[in-house]
């Protein structure tokens, strides 16, 4: 392994499971030092013990402004500096909007939309002072809205658009701003939505290669590499490029004949059901609905 980020500091939100964390490892190996941001103050002491002494972990809220200035301010005191930040952390819920709990779609919005936001408010002063890097983690979900992901799919095109403003805002001022998108990756948040049986069997009826969960290392290491080579677009999975040049067409396809025969077809088995499950999916979300519940 390379030693191509030997002494960068690198944040990661969303760092205490799944991407961030081995994430955090890939970066370590390259010789980064890593500030671990999450929720879950086990899980991210876990990651960071792994990692060893280049790495220190803060128990944050992204959406909380005041936390997050908190955290930008002791991570550039505890290493002198600040040169990238992945804006990782994100939660999901499924199901038709109408049935989705209100709540847990707000907070899809909160935390993947605006806790980006509020990331990239804190650390921007200290990229900008190291001419740094801030890649912002988006999804497939941002280039092909599809039914029952109504909150994800609009949190990450929403990103998705920030970043790409963010981009020319700041380029003329030596900081270098990229997306990262993923298709369906084998992390709690995933398995999690697969738990519900009609999200399961809806996403097995999606066109190939979009109807497979893919593994999580070689997904991780391609962001990895983005991070080394500071992209202004990175791909987890490699056909996720290719998609960038049909991506116009999708809405109108999704939201027209294909995604209503499929969201017809789906109606009794969720009628049956009684509706779907409610809240945030996976352990992640369990632990963010815990840490607003204290």
């Amino acid at each position: 392994m390379s030693a191509s980020l030997q002494g960068h500091v690198v944040v990661v939100t969303g760092a205490a499971r799944g991407v961030g964390a081995l994430l955090a490892c890939k970066l370590a190996a390259r010789g980064a030092r890593l500030a671990l941001v999450g929720l879950e103050p086990d899980e991210l002491k876990a990651v960071a013990e792994g990692i060893g002494s280049e790495a220190a972990f803060w128990v944050a809220d992204v959406t909380d402004r005041d936390a997050m200035t908190r955290v930008a301010a002791e991570v550039t005191e505890r290493f002198g500096r600040v040169d990238a930040v992945v804006a990782n952390a994100g939660v999901a819920t499924g199901g038709p909007f109408l049935d989705s709990d209100p709540a847990a779609f707000e907070r899809v919005i909160q935390v993947n939309l605006l806790g980006s936001v509020t990331t990239a408010r804190a650390f921007l002063p200290a990229l900008l002072e190291s001419r740094g890097y801030l890649l912002q983690i988006a999804s497939l979900a941002a280039i092909a809205p599809a039914p029952m992901m109504t909150a994800y799919c609009a949190s990450k095109a929403g990103v998705e658009a920030f970043a790409h403003c963010l981009r020319a805002e700041v380029g003329h001022r030596g900081v270098k701003v990229g997306v990262g998108y993923l298709s369906w990756t084998d992390t709690d948040m995933v398995r999690g939505a697969d738990e519900d049986d009609v999200m399961r069997e809806a996403r097995s009826k999606l066109p190939w290669p979009a109807n497979r969960t893919y593994p999580l290392d070689p997904a991780v290491e391609r962001i990895a590499v983005g991070v080394e080579r500071r992209s202004a677009h990175v791909y987890a999975q490699w056909w996720l490029r290719g998609m960038q040049s049909v991506r116009g067409y999708l809405p109108g396809l999704i939201g027209g004949a294909i995604g209503q025969r499929e969201m017809r077809r789906l109606a009794p088995r969720i009628a049956a059901a009684g509706g779907m499950r409610r809240g945030l999916v996976g352990r992640g979300g369990e632990a963010d609905e815990r840490g607003r519940a204290k």
